[in-house]
């Protein structure tokens, strides 16, 4: 099943159903926050918005970007973040060139649960990402790590998440960023692992 068709079923009932397994957002905004001055934010896979109005009430005076392949996601986001006004805009696309002009960098570039999905791909958006950031920018990611489980990697491989570690290594191999902060937190026991980390240009 394309992306498309999973997000035009998942979108409905997105926000009623992650919260079980998308753990460590709110914590990563928070990180941020305390450490991160923007003036210019981008989300890519924002998908229903969630993270975005986090990012408005933490960052009140930025102006905040949201990409996302799934229209249908966008929808949801899109009536979440009308009281926000032009300042949070909404872009319906792939992330596979830079969004920003020279010398209007990204401040802070978050990945919340998207790059898992994308295979292959996910360390050239790595790569456009850091062309996208402003000098002493910064990449911040929360997303899964890895498990123990095979059925449950399997699993997880069917609703188009991979489940490998190499996430982090991506990260690590990117010329010019260097890690911030790097958390590993296990989920239900140790389940599985997902990854906060923070990177800075």
């Amino acid at each position: 099943m394309s992306l498309g068709r999973y997000y035009r079923f998942h979108a409905h009932i997105y926000d009623t159903t992650r919260w079980a397994f998308l753990f460590g957002r709110r914590k990563l905004i928070r990180e941020v926050g305390a450490r991160i001055r923007a003036r210019r934010i981008l989300e890519v896979g924002c998908g229903t918005g969630t993270n975005l109005m986090e990012l408005a009430r933490q960052y009140p005076a930025a102006k905040i970007t949201g990409v996302d392949l799934s229209a249908d996601m966008l929808a949801k986001a899109r009536r979440k973040l009308s009281d926000h006004g032009p300042r949070v805009s909404l872009l319906h696309r792939a992330y596979d060139e830079p969004l920003s002009k020279a010398g209007e960098g990204f401040d802070l570039i978050v990945f919340s649960y998207c790059l898992s999905m994308i295979n292959p791909g996910y360390d050239k958006v790595l790569q456009v990402a850091r062309q996208d950031l402003a000098p002493g920018g910064a990449i911040a990611i929360v997303d899964f790590h890895a498990t123990g489980s095979k059925w449950f990697r399997r699993w997880m491989a069917f609703n188009h998440v991979r489940f490998d570690g190499h996430i982090l290594k991506a990260v690590q191999d990117i010329d010019g960023l260097q890690l911030d902060r790097c958390l590993l937190e296990s989920a239900y026991g140790g389940w599985w692992q997902y990854l906060l980390c923070v990177a800075r240009s």
